[in-house]
């Protein structure tokens, strides 16, 4: 009896926001990538992140195995546009460098109001 092939889709999906998903699961191709990088065997990965199946973790790594120039391009490209979205936020923040500074004073202002009395 002849062995018969199939051909199956790498499992992979792009969500609404372009973030790239393993399977049906939420866990992001570049969570997967970075444990196996980090020595994380596919059961490894699997019972740290409940919602993926085996199958599909295997898929995606050989997939990586066999791409990673596109891969590692692709998840790069990622880091530098979060990055450059972390810039733009932290931009548009106010200067918090003396809050600390403002917060310690007004504790220490508040605490005689505190004190029991005869401290």
């Amino acid at each position: 009896m002849a062995l018969n092939f199939h051909s199956e889709p790498v499992p992979l999906r792009t969500d609404e926001h372009g973030a790239v998903r393993v399977g049906d699961s939420q866990v992001l191709l570049d969570i997967v990538i970075r444990e196996f990088n980090n020595g994380a065997d596919p059961e490894g990965i699997v019972h740290g992140y409940s919602t993926l199946q085996l199958a599909d973790v295997y898929a995606v790594i050989a997939y990586y195995l066999r791409h990673r120039k596109e891969v590692d391009a692709h998840l790069e490209a990622r880091r530098e546009e979060a990055a450059k979205l972390r810039q733009e936020i932290e931009a548009k923040q106010p200067n918090r460098s003396d809050l600390r500074a403002k917060l310690l004073v007004r504790k220490a202002q508040m605490e005689p109001e505190h004190a029991a009395p005869g401290e």
